[in-house]
């Protein structure tokens, strides 16, 4: 009977092992679902619908394979066909029966006067992410809803054709591991079983011996027998004659031997039978992946509440955090660049206004005079604050507070960004660094974006359209001025250092006795620049607006002139006569410094001031009175 346990047990277990591994070959089916985006009529552009990309759970990867370069971009559906709306393109959807369809869209606005739109989207700001490569590419992605996907080539070649998008399967056999364990418990079994029946049965074969006869009963023996049986001599063991054989000896040696070897050989072949069970077992055990063990159901991990709510109708905010930094690691890049070379076009291509007045300045300056300083480098570090405007058209504004890596002694900046139009990269427009002790208002979260505030809003202490004139006021008549209780102490201190920069010159002037032969005047205006305020939680606002501090210098008579060059050739007025080429002026010069500032304005009612969170100051220009 043991044997047939044993036997069942062995079937058992090849069953219980042949069906595990079966799952994870045979039956296994295909790891991924595929399909082919083809196009009939190949264009520029070809555009992948969220719903395409969605049609399947998990991670999308697309394989695009072509001849020279091909791009592939994320966005988000409407930025795309805002960037596509003058030209002609494929649209891949997905239909209402589940089909996948291409279709070529024409485009919906005008392009200028040019028949056929040839823009490389390399570089875009517009992409949440891209990526480039030659011949092929392969891009593995998870995009979630609302956000499509582009492919092309350099714009003006057409766009890739081959273009395959594969979404995985659930390949886990959850059984197949519990099963071959199984089955390696049941061939141990029945190895047990079976050694157990062989032992069983060759001790029922053993030789059955009858029990020896019964002794003859004995009689007492005499004291004088006892006597004659102690005084016989003892007996050799064995005559003479009679002595024990080599070839005896040997045989008894080797009847020994054999029955050590037998008294041993049970166990070693015990032994021996183990060895391939446990060696089975151990590699089921070593070679499982977590796809053929059955996992317990999980409930999902919570995720924090968001603190802020999203209102009804709030569109999506201008770029996300990954977006953002990479915007800024471009931004950073080309004005190095343009650093390095003095280039004012290349710098022109991310920067304008204040920003970019002041770096073009120092450029002009800087190619005459070494050592004249340029305006603060933009590092590409970290973006420690991001508010982005939340607006699904254009223009599209960026507020950012960025850090120099971990250097503590170097302030953090602050700057405004906008982009103008889905076919421009965003351009700083404001850019300061921190005060020491400013602290930004409460600000929306970064996905979650804010809204502009009016230039003319009543709801704030101060109109964004009247800050910068207000402020100029503070600085020109310091605490005579009527708006000097409106702004806290780090704005009244900074006013006061303008004040006293002024006063500085004014006795450079008198201490070289050219005041008598000329005059000094001093005043700040607010700057060409419309103000931009990023609204805060607390219904204030940050306002960015540029001041124009202007000093002007003149004769004061007819035989005076201001002198950029002494008589003795000495340049005096270097940044002057940089920028105007002129060594002396009967009629004077202008030299303009902009300020770029940013203040925290609380909202209407509040007891609290303005605060001056961030300043900057550079030469903006210099010309000659006409």
């Amino acid at each position: 009977m043991r044997f047939v346990w044993a036997v069942l047990a062995f079937v058992l277990a090849a069953v219980l092992i042949g069906t595990g591994i079966a799952q994870r070959t045979i039956f296994l089916g295909p790891k991924d679902v595929a399909a082919e985006l083809a196009v009939k009529a190949p264009q520029a552009y070809t555009v992948i619908d969220s719903a395409v990309l969605r049609a399947h759970p998990g991670e999308q990867t697309l394989v695009a394979h072509g001849d020279g370069t091909i791009f592939v971009a994320q966005a988000r559906t409407a930025d795309l066909e805002a960037w596509l709306s003058d030209a002609s393109y494929n649209r891949i959807s997905l239909a209402k029966n589940g089909t996948i369809t291409a279709k070529v869209i024409e485009p919906t606005v005008a392009s200028d006067g040019a028949k056929d739109v040839q823009r490389n989207p390399a570089g875009s700001d517009l992409w949440l992410d891209s990526f480039t490569d030659k011949n092929s590419l392969v891009d593995r992605m998870q995009v979630p809803d609302g956000v499509s996907v582009l492919v092309a080539s350099d714009g003006k070649a057409e766009a890739p054709t081959d273009v395959v998008l594969k979404w995985p399967l659930d390949t886990a056999t959850p059984w197949a591991g519990p099963l071959m364990v199984a089955g390696g418990i049941l061939f141990l079994v029945g190895l047990v079983l079976y050694v157990l029946a062989i032992r069983h049965s060759r001790r029922g074969r053993g030789p059955r011996r009858k029990a020896p006869p019964p002794l003859p009963v004995t009689e007492p023996i005499d004291v004088a027998d006892r006597a004659a049986i102690d005084a016989a001599p003892e007996a050799d063991p064995a005559p003479a004659g009679d002595q024990a054989s080599p070839e005896s000896d040997q045989a008894s040696s080797q009847d020994g031997v054999v029955r050590e070897r037998r008294a041993m050989g049970p166990r070693r072949r015990r032994a021996l039978l183990l060895l391939p069970a446990v060696g089975v077992t151990a590699a089921l055990l070593s070679g499982c992946s977590p796809d053929i063990w059955p996992h317990p159901a999980t409930s999902p991990t919570p995720t924090p509440t968001e603190t802020q709510a999203v209102e009804a109708g709030q569109q999506a905010p201008a770029v996300t955090e990954a977006q953002a930094a990479r915007i800024l690691e471009s931004i950073s890049g080309t004005l190095a660049d343009a650093d390095k070379n003095l280039d004012a076009a290349k710098a022109g291509t991310r920067l304008e206004g204040a920003a970019l007045e002041a770096r073009k300045t120092a450029y002009a300056v800087r190619k005459s005079v070494a050592d004249f300083s340029l305006p603060a480098t933009i590092p590409a570090d970290k973006v420690k604050i991001l508010v982005p405007q939340a607006y699904d058209s254009w223009p599209r504004t960026v507020l950012m507070l960025v850090e120099h890596g971990s250097d503590d002694k170097v302030a953090p900046l602050i700057m405004m960004m906008t982009q103008p139009d889905p076919w421009s990269d965003y351009k700083i427009s404001s850019v300061a660094e921190m005060q020491a002790s400013a602290k930004l208002p409460n600000m929306a979260p970064a996905w979650l974006g804010a809204k502009l505030t009016p230039p003319d809003s009543p709801f704030l202490v101060a109109a964004p359209d009247e800050l910068a004139a207000e402020f100029a006021n503070v600085i020109d008549q310091g605490e005579k001025s009527e708006f000097y209780d409106k702004f806290d102490k780090s704005a009244l201190a900074f006013a006061k250092s303008v004040q006293d920069s002024r006063a500085t010159v004014l006795q450079a002037l008198k201490d070289k006795g050219a005041d008598a032969t000329s005059s000094l005047a001093f005043a700040a205006t607010a700057g060409a620049g419309a103000p931009v305020s990023m609204s805060s939680i607390d219904s204030g606002a940050i306002v960015s607006v540029t001041v124009d501090d202007s000093q002007t210098i003149k004769p004061t008579s007819a035989d005076a002139s201001i002198k950029n060059v002494d008589t003795n050739g000495t340049v005096v007025n270097a940044p002057a006569k940089a920028l105007t080429g002129v060594d002396e002026s009967k009629t004077g010069f202008v030299s303009v410094y902009g300020m770029q500032l940013f203040f925290a304005v609380p909202a209407q009612g509040s007891d609290d001031k303005i605060t001056l969170l961030a300043a900057s100051q550079q030469l903006q220009s210099v010309t000659e009175i006409k």
